[in-house]
């Protein structure tokens, strides 16, 4: 009975290690950042979440949490990109990859999504007022107050 235990244990051991992949896809997110900074308590790194954007207008549902590679050099460049796409709020697509158990002590990044390539997209996608010389003004303001009950009795009829 122990052998048969042992054995299931280094068969489960073994499926598991040999499951692992680098590259378990690989894909594109198109948004504005939300979140771009360094931290860590053992292993520092660059994470951050990308709201993401379909033709412009948010999109439901959560932000896109993303990493920068750890285990992975000459990517200053690219953070420094982020950075500005930040501060700027540009439109900008994130290519990356997604690993399947090679983080799992989260040395590499917080995230199991790493970052290979940014594009910026749109540079005044956040900045309307700069592509109209830089003025605006308030026209109106106007106040909305929805009264459950009134809506309930219209509904009714």
């Amino acid at each position: 009975m122990k052998k048969l235990q042992l054995l299931a244990l280094a068969v489960l051991l073994a499926s598991t290690l040999t499951s692992c992949k680098e590259h378990y896809s690989d894909g594109e997110k198109v948004g504005t950042l939300i979140e771009f900074a360094k931290s860590g308590l053992i292993w520092d790194s660059w994470d951050g979440r990308l709201n993401m954007t379909q033709t412009g207008m948010n999109t439901a549902g959560e932000p896109f949490e993303f990493s920068f590679d750890n285990d992975r050099t000459g990517q200053d460049s690219l953070i420094n990109l982020m950075q500005q796409a930040q501060v700027e709020g540009w439109k900008i697509k994130i290519k990356y990859h997604r690993v399947m158990g090679w983080n799992w002590f989260e040395n590499r990044g917080r995230s199991d999504y790493f970052v290979d390539d940014v594009v910026v997209l749109d540079k005044n996608f956040a900045n309307i007022m700069r592509q109209q010389g830089g003025g605006g003004r308030v026209v109106d303001t106007v106040y909305v107050v929805i009264d459950k009950a009134e809506l309930r009795q219209h509904m009714a009829k």
